[in-house]
C-alpha cells in the first residue's frame, strides 16, 4: 500500500494545482463586491451626511482643474509599483521583463476588491508562470513586496504618527520606530532564506533558488518610499480639488495615505482595504486640514477613493490591452468574463472569445 503524504505536503500539492478554474458566477462576484463596498464604505458617507453643515462651514469647493492632474498622476504610482516588483523578481533570479511585469502585476489589480486578495495573488501567479517564473518564486516575490512596501509605508508615516495631535501624550507611539529594524531583520537573507525554505519544505516544495541581499532590501525600501512621493502628489491634487490645503503639507497628505495602506495590510480580509484604509487615511489627513475636521477629511477620502479607482481603471485598461496584444492575458473572472462564460456567450452568438 502506498504511504499517504503528510498533510502539509498535500496542501502544497493543492496549492501548486490551484487556479485551473476561475470563478464562474459573474452575478455572485458583482453582488459580493458591491455589497461589501457599500457596507464597509458606508460609515464614511454617513459621517459626511451627518456633519454636512460643519463641512459647508469649512468653505469646500470642487475645482476640476486640480482633479484632472490628480487622476493623471495616480496611474504612475501603479507603474512604479509594478516596476519595483520586476526588480524583486530580478533579485530572485527570475526576470520577466518590464512589459510582462506590468501585465502580471496590473491586469489582476481589480481582483483585490474580492476579500482576502486571493484572486489577485492567483492572477499574478498564473501570469508569472506563463512567463517562466515558478509559483514558489512568485509567492516569495509577493511576500517580499508586501513586507518591503509595508516597511516603506512605516518609514514614511513614522514621523507623522509620532507628531499626530491625537497621539500626543501616548508614549507607545514611539514604538512604530521599532517596526522598521524588525522588518529589515526579518528580510535579511540569513533570516528570510532559511525561514522561507523551511515553510516550502513543510509544504513539499523546492527551496528558493535565490534570496535578496540586505543591500537589495534597503534599496527597494528606498525605491518604495520615493514612490509614496508620487502618490502624495496625486492625492494632494485630488484633496486640493475639495478644499484648500497648503502645499507645505503635501508630505502630511502622503503620510496619511501610507497610514491607510498599512491599515489595509492589517485588515487584509477587506476588499482592497475598503473602509479601514479610507478611515485611517481620513484620520491622518485631518492633521493637514486647518480645521482638523474628520468630517471634511472623510469627504476628501471618498473623493480620493473615487479618483484612485479611475486611476486604477486607466492603468488596468492599458496593461490589459498590452497583455492581450502580446498573448499574456488571463481570465481572472473579475475584470472580464471567465473562459467558460466567454465560450457560452460565443455559442449563443453574443461575443467571440478573446485571445
Amino acid at each position: 500500500m502506498e504511504r499517504s503524504q503528510p498533510l502539509l505536503h498535500r496542501i502544497g500539492e493543492a496549492g501548486a494545482r490551484f487556479g485551473s478554474r476561475p470563478p464562474r458566477s459573474r452575478g455572485v462576484r458583482l453582488a459580493l463586491q458591491i455589497g461589501l463596498a457599500v457596507l464597509i464604505f458606508g460609515f464614511l458617507v454617513l459621517t459626511v451626511i451627518d456633519q454636512w453643515s460643519e463641512i459647508q462651514s469649512e468653505g469646500i469647493h470642487f475645482h476640476v482643474a486640480w482633479l484632472i492632474p490628480g487622476i493623471a498622476i495616480m496611474p504612475f504610482f501603479y507603474v512604479f509599483s509594478a516596476l519595483a516588483w520586476d526588480i524583486i523578481l530580478r533579485f530572485l533570479g527570475s526576470p520577466i521583463g518590464i512589459g510582462r511585469a506590468q501585465v502580471a502585476w496590473g491586469q489582476p489589480l481589480l481582483a483585490r476588491y474580492v476579500p482576502g486578495s486571493v484572486l489577485y495573488v492567483l492572477g499574478r501567479v498564473l501570469l508569472s508562470e506563463r512567463a517562466g517564473v515558478s509559483r514558489r518564486v512568485t509567492i516569495a516575490s509577493i511576500v517580499y513586496e508586501q513586507a518591503i512596501s509595508a516597511t516603506s509605508a512605516i518609514v514614511v508615516a513614522s514621523y507623522f504618527i509620532i507628531n499626530h495631535p491625537d497621539l500626543q501624550g501616548q508614549p507607545l507611539r514611539w514604538a512604530v520606530l521599532l517596526l522598521i529594524p524588525a522588518a529589515i531583520a526579518i528580510l535579511h537573507p540569513r533570516v528570510f532564506g532559511p525561514l522561507a525554505n523551511k515553510v516550502l519544505g513543510k509544504l513539499g516544495r523546492d527551496p528558493l533558488p535565490e534570496v535578496i541581499s540586505l543591500k537589495g532590501v534597503v534599496s527597494l525600501i528606498a525605491f518604495y518610499s520615493l514612490n509614496w512621493g508620487v502618490a502624495a502628489l496625486g492625492i494632494y491634487c485630488v484633496a486640493r480639488s475639495v478644499t484648500y490645503i497648503p502645499f507645505d503639507d503635501i508630505l502630511l497628505v502622503g503620510s496619511a495615505q501610507a497610514i491607510g495602506y498599512f491599515a489595509a495590510l492589517v485588515t487584509v480580509v477587506l476588499p482592497a482595504g475598503l473602509g479601514a484604509r479610507d478611515a485611517a487615511f481620513a484620520w491622518g489627513l485631518k492633521a493637514a486640514l486647518p480645521s482638523r475636521s474628520f468630517a471634511l477629511a472623510s469627504l476628501i477620502a471618498i473623493v480620493v477613493r473615487g479618483a484612485q479607482t479611475i486611476g486604477e481603471l486607466i492603468y488596468v485598461g492599458a496593461v490589459t490591452a498590452l497583455g492581450r496584444r502580446e498573448g499574456w492575458s488571463i481570465h481572472t473572472g473579475i475584470i472580464h468574463p471567465s473562459a467558460e462564460e466567454e465560450e457560452a456567450e460565443a455559442r449563443e452568438g453574443v461575443g467571440t472569445p478573446s485571445t
